[in-house]
């Protein structure tokens, strides 16, 4: 059973002074590390406020995309439902996504909402089905329209299925895959497993891309979150095996080291990651960029790490917030307005250790 908030509040106090000799909350060199830059400070970014529960009773919510005016589609992964949740924490039924075959960490994973939502309505999802990991697109008219194939052939597995997808500022889906446990895959540029795909709204290559395929970058071990800095600048968390979880700066044609490196290898020919945590600290899956700094919802790690960025990307020393408050922390999205973030809990994915009301979405106002 989680510590009541009123304990966790003084445990925290307790934490923050005994990991740094100021009292910042700082994470201990030993639990994270990042290139830590003067101007990359928590007191120069968004201080988080304390978490209001906005909506209850859910089950496994994987991912969160905000509609124009401020509602958000929510997917669940077992369930395969998909929901529309109301900035007052109002949960509605959209419908049950058809053919997924939920299993493992498998199931109804990433949605993204078109950038031109206003006049296409086109809503996309990431899942697993019979036999592969899939992209698709439907008409969203207050329900789930026909479905339209994208992307499909992605490897699929009990595990490391990838799943999170995003539109980036040059208006290109890009999607997070995994090497679903066959670690050769992602040092294979010709399959989708173990990679980061960039694609255009209908699916195909999208111009620019290094290989003149769907690949954007390679070596990734199981991509769980996307997001992009106000320079955009884009960022990925990844799960590690053993030792090192990770947050890496994606940039195009890169090879993320996966299998060869966990954590930061020092080789040649490979990309170490910005940041890393024992894997007991984090296993990070959603990240959101917000209040000059990036947000990384940990699971087995159960808290929400903040990471400072600076004005050239740059990152100061993460920061654990909420430590063991909520248990497992999977989704994590910026509202439109920038002003709080609506942070998932993974309670009853198997792992977790379910309470009363969960799983929940959670408010994070930002200060």
């Amino acid at each position: 059973m989680r510590p009541s908030p009123p304990l966790i509040a003084t445990a925290l106090l307790l934490a923050a002074s005994a990991c740094s000799p100021d009292g910042s909350g700082a994470a201990s060199p030993s639990a994270a590390t990042g290139a830590a830059s003067p101007a990359a400070t928590a007191a120069a970014s968004a201080e988080p406020g304390t978490p209001r529960v906005l909506a209850t009773g859910l089950s496994v919510p994987w991912a969160i995309a905000f509609l124009p005016g401020g509602d958000a589609l929510v997917t669940e992964r077992d369930s395969a439902r998909l929901l529309r949740v109301t900035p007052q924490g109002k949960a509605t039924e959209v419908g049950r996504v058809p053919g997924v075959k939920a299993g493992g960490e498998g199931g109804l994973l990433g949605v993204a909402v078109s950038p031109g939502f206003a006049t296409d309505r086109l809503v996309y999802l990431y899942f697993t089905a019979a036999n592969d990991n899939r992209l698709v697109r439907f008409r969203y008219d207050d329900g789930i329209g026909a479905l339209q194939p994208l992307v499909t052939g992605a490897p699929k597995g009990s595990n490391h299925n990838g799943g999170r997808i995003a539109f980036g500022p040059d208006g290109m889906l890009y999607i997070g895959t995994g090497e679903t446990y066959r670690t050769q895959l992602a040092q294979d540029k010709d399959s989708l497993g173990g990679k980061i795909l960039r694609v255009t709204p209908e699916g195909r290559a999208a111009p620019g891309n290094p290989f003149g395929s769907r690949v954007w970058t390679w070596g990734h071990r199981n991509v769980q979150g996307l997001a992009w800095d106000g320079g955009g600048r884009m960022y990925a968390t990844e799960f590690g095996q053993d030792t090192w979880d990770e947050i890496n700066r994606i940039e195009k044609g890169r090879d993320y080291g996966w299998p060869a490196v966990e954590g930061a290898g020092r080789r040649a020919g490979f990309t170490d990651p910005l940041v890393t945590w024992h894997t007991s600290d984090a296993s990070p899956s959603g990240l959101a960029y917000a209040g000059g700094s990036l947000w990384a919802a940990a699971l087995r790690g159960e808290r929400l790490w903040q990471v400072p960025l600076d004005a050239g990307g740059r990152t100061g020393t993460p920061v654990a917030r909420f430590t063991g408050a909520y248990g497992r922390l999977r989704a994590v999205a910026r509202t439109p307005d920038g002003r709080a973030l609506w942070v998932s809990t993974s309670n009853r994915d198997g792992r977790g250790d379910p309470e009363t009301g969960d799983d929940k979405i959670l408010l994070v106002p930002l200060a």
